[in-house]
């Protein structure tokens, strides 16, 4: 009903059928059937038509006048929320895991507060998967594959796992040569990894597994930690040890034995249309994961490759 109005408005601002037709890029056939189909809805004539002038009826007068302010208020309402839609700016609530969103991506966060000043980052971080429609959030980081139908997901990267131990256990304990020797060495355990899904690089042949763990935890950075004062071996993401191993305080163990690597995704829902905020965020990270050599998607070749080949879309269908 409002582009009913809002064409009658139109037409008597602009004088003729042809003007008003012309201000709104369309036919003039479709002005004119239009404008007819709402004289027949009121019951009235509307407008006085010829081919020289157009003159609003008695009754047309009357419902120009009752209809102009209140087109062209939800027009102004429109033209200023399609703005602030389009604006960069504003609160953004994100979900997250705690060790991916404290650790590497970091300076993501930072580094995208520094580049939109008129945008705030809320975060909710747990290490396992939160309700994110029923949050109320608006996006949500999430490692491993997707299959929520109510969701909208775009890959930005990946995660690899390594075993690890630090180099003092090692020394007392051996280092072990099989999948099958740890079943004799200390473990450390975090969620998610509780189940250890390794591959004999000779064989390709899989194995699945199921430490009894000195130490359990569900926060992946005291696990580090532990394996660093040489507690046991320690499955966990590359991200968390780059540190750790370049000054020596962690060794990879079982080089070659390594699970397939992780995804990364933007998760947010299909139910929501999506700002022009979180959408500078979720190309922002992907931006930043692209230049990490830890978390950007690789080929089977091992090279980096664009996150953005094979993406959907941003905004949902």
């Amino acid at each position: 009903m409002f582009d009913a109005l809002a064409l009658f408005v139109t037409i008597v601002e602009a004088g003729s059928l042809a003007a008003a037709a012309d201000h709104l890029g369309l036919p003039a056939a479709t002005v004119t059937r239009r404008l007819q189909a709402l004289e027949h809805d009121l019951g009235c004539r509307l407008l006085h038509r010829s081919a020289r002038r157009l003159q609003p009826t008695a009754e047309g007068q009357q419902y120009y006048e009752q209809c102009r302010p209140l087109v062209h208020a939800l027009s102004q309402a429109t033209q200023s929320l399609d703005a602030n839609l389009r604006r960069v700016a504003g609160h953004i609530r994100v979900l997250a895991p705690v060790n991916l969103a404290s650790g590497p991506l970091t300076p993501a966060w930072t580094g995208f507060l520094r580049a939109y000043s008129e945008v705030s980052l809320e975060f909710q971080l747990s290490n396992t998967t939160q309700d994110l429609i029923g949050s109320g959030a608006d996006l949500a980081i999430r490692v491993g594959e997707q299959a929520d139908s109510l969701l909208t997901h775009k890959r930005l990267g990946e995660i690899g796992v390594h075993l690890v131990a630090s180099p003092t256990y090692l020394a007392r304990r051996g280092i072990p040569a099989h999948a099958n020797e740890l079943a004799g060495h200390d473990t450390i355990v975090a969620t998610p990894l509780q189940d250890w899904s390794l591959r004999d690089p000779a064989s390709n042949e899989a194995t699945t597994l199921h430490p009894v763990p000195r130490l359990r935890a569900d926060e992946m950075r005291l696990a580090v930690s532990a394996a660093e004062d040489g507690l046991g071996v320690l499955l966990c993401p590359t991200t968390l040890t780059r540190d750790a191993i370049a000054h020596g305080r962690l060794t990879s163990v079982l080089e070659g034995w390594t699970p397939r690597r992780r995804p990364v995704f933007a998760v947010w829902s299909q139910q929501r249309y999506l700002p022009a905020r979180v959408r500078a965020l979720v190309d922002h990270l992907q931006r930043f994961i692209e230049g990490d050599p830890l978390l950007a998607i690789r080929t089977e070749a091992g090279r980096g490759r664009s996150a953005r080949a094979g993406s959907p879309p941003l905004d949902p269908p």
